[in-house]
């Protein structure tokens, strides 16, 4: 850090004077780019910018703006040492989009470096890492924050489902026009059912309003199933509503799965967008269980916080249970009318992506055919999925053996397209020009990631053969691709060395190649590997056999 940020910093605050140029460009992340959005289109009224320091410390400590406006989350930027660095010489900041568009001006007039371990812990209750809004704060934001009002050149351009994007003022005229008053918003983040129109339906009556079904389409739960494919399932379903009775707009939304706030934010939002009512069901916004089992917030918490700040908002709370289908009467039913022994089916999102990777019939009491459908589409099952291979050893060890042998075996059984990607190849064309320092063999394997990904989310196998040392870089791969096989090629370095066609141990152990992998520089062994071979102990074809029968094992081949 520079000496002014230094000294600056010791009052925990830098002030920025104002000026009306811009020199300096920020890239915004997806989140970043979604609460701007939010902001330039008065999604986050009253906010007019990005947070000042007493605005987040007020929010992140009592759930109101320093004026003492309800808020219940914290909407901040943070940037690099570099941006506040510069701002001391021009404070405003071009924002932009990945793509290099220009979507605002920021006039800075603060930074600070905030306490992120204690804002993760007032506003999403835990430092637990398994908590995606925490994880993301603590491990994903850069180190200060800077704050100050922006100015709009242009809403972010979207391509996809533009006829649902409506601005709050958009869809506030869209219900003027056709004279409706009242207007029951529902948050969605995962694809709607029987149950979810059942639960609408109900609202909407109750409430004798019209119904907006307003899911968000920014960035949600890792895991979840894409916005793509969900607006699809929303777009079929909205014709299982009487005519005329309900809307679909979609809401570009970074969502923080903060349970109770995030839901009393929901409803802020909703309000702002023209809604006179919102529906909070059953652990609302909740990410699912801590490091110990334990879930993150209690069922009911998000209907006790909205309904206690209901009336100030200005929106009236419709609390639902859960929806249970019950078997005797065909119907779907709230789970707290129904009598103690009722028979109940359900099936709940581990269950049905269990159904949709195994290839069956999703039943019929649970969605409709239209929605099946276009699930199945989108998510086949596993046996018509890509998947990634990763072999991982020393030098030597037998991996691009194995794996050009594999390659052939696999074209006999099964019909993916198949790309191997051997660490000699790719250093020779994708990686060309990077050396066998820490950094440069971590961007290798990195970049491999990325490849093997694309390759395999398109439908394809691709097999991969590295040494990789690093566990953190296999564990970057695994992160990245959904079907990702570690097989840790486990010869010994002896055994390697005997094989040393090339001569590179001996150039390695006279001192000719710095940091190689087992001699020079460590190899860090896989923590828990798929499936372990040792080729002095298991000859290639049996290797063959143990990874096919794995693959037919776990679904990927009939």
């Amino acid at each position: 850090m520079n000496n002014l940020c230094k000294k600056m910093l010791l009052a925990g605050i830098i002030l920025f004077p104002q000026h009306v140029f811009s020199n300096i460009s920020v890239t915004l992340t997806t989140r970043q780019l979604c609460d701007l959005e939010l902001l330039l289109n008065e999604g986050f009224a009253p906010l007019k910018g990005f947070m000042k320091k007493a605005d987040y410390e007020s929010v992140v400590e009592r759930m109101r703006l320093a004026d003492g406006t309800l808020w219940p989350m914290p909407i901040t930027l943070d940037v690099s040492e570099e941006v506040v660095a510069d701002l001391q010489h021009d404070p405003v900041l071009s924002l932009k989009s990945a793509e290099g568009d220009l979507i605002a001006t920021m006039a800075v007039e603060e930074a600070w470096q905030p306490d992120k371990n204690n804002e993760v812990q007032k506003v999403y209750g835990t430092q637990d890492m398994l908590h995606p809004g925490t994880a993301y704060i603590l491990k994903q934001t850069k180190p200060f924050y800077v704050g100050g009002q922006v100015t709009k050149v242009a809403l972010p351009q979207h391509y996809d489902f533009n006829e649902l994007r409506k601005t709050p003022a958009e869809l506030k005229q869209h219900f003027a026009t056709q004279g409706i008053k009242k207007i029951v918003a529902f948050q969605t983040r995962n694809p709607m059912h029987r149950a979810h129109v059942e639960l609408t339906q109900r609202a909407a009556q109750q409430a004798d309003a019209h119904l907006l079904v307003h899911p968000v389409v920014g960035l949600t739960k890792p895991g979840d199933v894409d916005h793509f494919t969900r607006v699809r399932c929303y777009k079929k379903l909205m014709r299982h509503y009487p005519t005329g009775n309900a809307t679909l707009a979609v809401l570009p939304l970074a969502m923080r799965m903060a349970g109770p706030r995030e839901a009393l934010w929901h409803a802020i939002i909703r309000k702002n967008y023209g809604a006179t009512h919102f529906i909070v069901g059953r652990d609302h916004a909740g990410p699912g269980k801590d490091s110990n089992g334990k879930p993150f917030y209690g069922p009911y918490d998000a209907q006790t916080m909205v309904a206690q700040y209901a009336k100030e908002i200005g929106i009236e709370m419709m609390p639902f249970s859960e929806m249970m289908y019950v078997p005797a009467d065909g119907r779907y039913h709230s789970a707290d009318e129904l009598a103690p022994g009722t028979k109940t089916m359900s099936i709940s999102g581990t269950e049905l992506r269990d159904i949709l990777r195994d290839g069956k019939e999703i039943p019929a009491w649970f969605t409709y055919p239209e929605v099946a459908e276009e699930l199945r589409v989108s998510y086949p099952p596993k046996n018509k999925q890509g998947f990634t291979i990763f072999f991982t050893g020393l030098s030597g060890a037998g991996k691009s053996t194995i794996t050009n042998a594999l390659a052939l075996k696999l074209a006999e059984v099964q019909d993916r397209r198949i790309t191997i990607l051997d660490g000699d190849e790719v250093r020779k064309h994708i990686s060309a020009g990077l050396g066998f320092s820490k950094a440069d063999r971590s961007a290798n394997i990195r970049r491999m990631g990325f490849v093997a990904n694309e390759i395999t989310k398109n439908g394809g196998v691709a097999l991969c053969a590295f040494v990789s040392p690093y566990n953190a870089d296999r564990d970057y791969g695994r992160a990245l691709i959904g079907n990702f096989i570690e097989v840790y090629v486990s010869t010994p370095i002896e055994a390697c060395e005997q094989r040393d066609v090339k001569g590179l141990y001996k150039k390695a152990r006279e001192g000719k190649i710095p940091e190689f992998t087992g001699v020079s520089d460590p190899y860090e062994a896989p923590l828990n590997p798929e499936l372990t071979i040792d080729t002095t102990k298991t000859p290639v074809q049996e290797s063959l056999d143990i990874i096919v029968n794995y693959l037919k094992q776990e679904g990927y081949i009939n």
